[in-house]
């Protein structure tokens, strides 16, 4: 029996050894075959393409709180372009900004602080979001720890966003601003 690679998986190979060499002609064993190869998982859609999802729902929120939050037309700007290497999430408006955002999905709780449930349910609810939902819950929770002595709610979050948007460029998981773009029509 050979062993082939199929995506991240390895499966063995009996459809060409030496012992079933005599029934590789019967339609039955093709049939078999096929159904085995067909079976095994195919590698998955990138998971920065389902950050692009998140990231262009998420988004549409924006405009709606550019006031609540202070936001100057110019960093309103800016800040659509947040997964761009230029980008640096710095302001404390963003953090007031990503706030009202959360809220208007119910993904924060009465404490600025990501509510887990509804995380892992808003990411889950894109094209093949389960592949990010625990990650990024996992995530975000990382840098909330790491900025959880900060009092502020506008600077703890903003602190929490770079955290998580550098953590998602090291795992590879950040969208292009391309794929953003690519999906926000769909929102």
């Amino acid at each position: 029996m050979n062993r082939i690679r199929r995506g991240s998986h390895w499966i063995a190979n009996t459809c060409g050894d030496q012992k079933s060499v005599g029934r590789m002609g019967s339609p039955l064993y093709l049939a078999v075959c096929i159904v085995i190869l067909a079976a095994v998982p195919k590698p998955v859609k990138s998971t920065a393409e389902v950050m692009s999802h998140v990231t262009a729902h998420f988004g549409k929120s924006l405009e709606e709180c550019r006031e609540e939050s202070g936001l100057t037309a110019e960093v309103l700007e800016e800040f659509q372009h947040f997964w761009s290497e230029d980008f640096e999430v710095v302001h404390r408006e963003l953090g007031c900004a990503l706030i009202c955002m959360s809220n208007k999905f119910s993904l924060m709780q009465d404490d600025a602080r990501m509510h887990h449930v509804n995380m892992h349910d808003y990411v889950k609810s894109f094209p093949q979001g389960d592949l990010l939902s625990a990650k990024m819950v996992e995530m975000i929770h990382n840098c909330e720890k790491q900025y959880d002595d900060i009092t502020d709610d506008c600077n703890r979050v903003v602190k929490v966003a770079a955290c998580f948007k550098e953590s998602c460029k090291k795992a590879g998981i950040a969208p292009e601003v391309a794929m953003i773009e690519a999906v926000m029509e769909q929102y």
